[in-house]
């Protein structure tokens, strides 16, 4: 090993260092390497550490990026201008009921665009043949909805077809994603025994972001739910478009509007603020993991100071006989330095790809739009660097104070 470390010192060192000159930064990358490549193993295991610290961070921050694409992709989509009005309490504390002509009291706010609405149909069940337990319902419910609902809330068909004017006086049903495949039902055309009669299914539509309630929902037309199923016609929940400069507006006058006598027994909601609450709760699951990227990154520095402090004992004679040769302590210091900043940049930069390539792939799985967290580019390089640099700092220092006749006496 001395012997070694003498040949790496003449090789490397004694054409580097003429007396006391200064040193290129192109010679101390040089030399740096060359401690690094003398002890591969050692140098791949601490940077492995580093590199893991800086994956997590990177390959959450993509994730996370691709995520928030996603979401803000599906705000543009769907429209931050959608308003939903359901009923609330009355004075006594029971449920109180929305009017009859609630749609058509929303239709009259200036600004509305479009208005639509659901019913639950109480005591109506659905399932797929009459021969199933009445008590395994399956928590699907039976919901009158108008026929313009679909566009309002931005709705799509997976199967089918909408209701339409015929078929809603008719027994017919459109199933939500979820409902449909609680029923084991992948196409129309099938009946299904709802409210104790034989319902045609039409069409199934695909998740709706807006109103996930109605995946678990057998949509059936108004007219056909209070004929057939003693649908009441007081509406559950009512659905509003404005434009969007009116949003707020409308939000302040729904209640009034919906019902004059007891504006407080409604209440108004926007279902795009659920997504951006999404868009909360993920930065904080964010801080979460970022903080476990940072005790990776903390405990990959350890393991770059312990080798740096292995390297310093193992090169004593190296560094006796550059300070013989007129190597000043702040050349062995910064050699030493620069040796676990090269060791951390390096494992930092396998950190990037590695977390590149593991965001990368959640998003593609996810059927996300890939993301290049660029900030986090730089932040977990560095971090890297820094983390070598702090690292490095008390072995380089040990290393600049050793004294040339010690350790050359050590090293015979």
């Amino acid at each position: 090993m001395p012997g070694r470390a003498l040949r790496t010192a003449t090789s490397h060192s004694v054409t580097e260092i003429p007396g006391r000159a200064r040193q290129a930064p192109v010679d101390l990358i040089r030399a740096g390497l060359a401690g690094l490549v003398g002890r591969p193993t050692r140098a791949i295991l601490s940077a492995l550490g580093i590199g893991i610290g800086v994956a997590a961070m990177v390959a959450v921050l993509g994730i996370s990026t691709a995520s928030h694409a996603k979401l803000n992709d599906q705000l543009k989509q769907l429209g931050t201008n959608l308003l939903t009005v359901g009923p609330g309490k009355d004075i006594f504390g029971g449920n109180a009921k929305l009017p009859k002509d609630a749609v058509g009291m929303v239709q009259r706010i200036g600004p509305v665009q479009t208005a639509s609405a659901i019913g639950n149909v109480e005591n109506a069940n659905v399932y797929r043949n009459d021969k199933i337990n009445r008590l395994a319902s399956g928590n699907i419910k039976v919901t009158a909805v108008k026929l313009n609902l679909l566009g309002t809330i931005s709705g799509h068909l997976a199967k089918g077809v909408w209701l339409n004017p015929a078929t809603a006086h008719f027994p017919a049903v459109v199933l939500g994603a979820q409902a449909a495949r609680q029923l084991g039902i992948d196409a129309p055309g099938v009946q299904v025994y709802l409210g104790g009669k034989w319902f045609t299914v039409v069409g199934i539509l695909a998740p709706i972001t807006l109103a996930p309630d109605l995946d678990w929902a057998a949509m059936v037309g108004w007219d056909i739910a209070g004929s057939a199923l003693g649908f009441d016609g007081h509406p559950t929940t009512v659905y509003e478009r404005s434009d969007n400069d009116s949003v707020a507006d409308v939000r302040n006058v729904l209640a009034q509007s919906v019902n004059p006598e007891n504006p407080s027994q409604v209440t108004v909601s926007r279902p795009s603020d659920a997504l951006a609450a999404q868009l909360s709760a993920d930065a904080t699951f964010v801080q979460l993991f970022l903080g476990l990227g940072a005790i990776a990154l903390l405990v990959g520095g350890v393991g770059v100071a312990n080798t740096m402090v292995i390297s310093v004992l193992e090169r004593t004679p190296e560094i006796g006989l550059r300070r013989a040769l007129g190597a000043r302590r702040g050349q062995i210091r910064t050699q030493f330095l620069t040796e676990a900043i090269l060791l951390s940049g390096l494992g930092g930069v396998f950190g990037i790809v590695l977390g590149l390539g593991v965001s990368t792939c959640y998003a593609l799985i996810s059927h996300w739009p890939p993301q290049l967290p660029w900030p986090a580019l730089g932040l977990g390089l560095g971090a890297a660097v820094a983390a070598g640099a702090i690292a490095g700092w008390f072995p380089a220092a040990r290393a600049a104070k050793l004294a040339p006749s010690t350790v050359l006496a050590a090293g015979q």
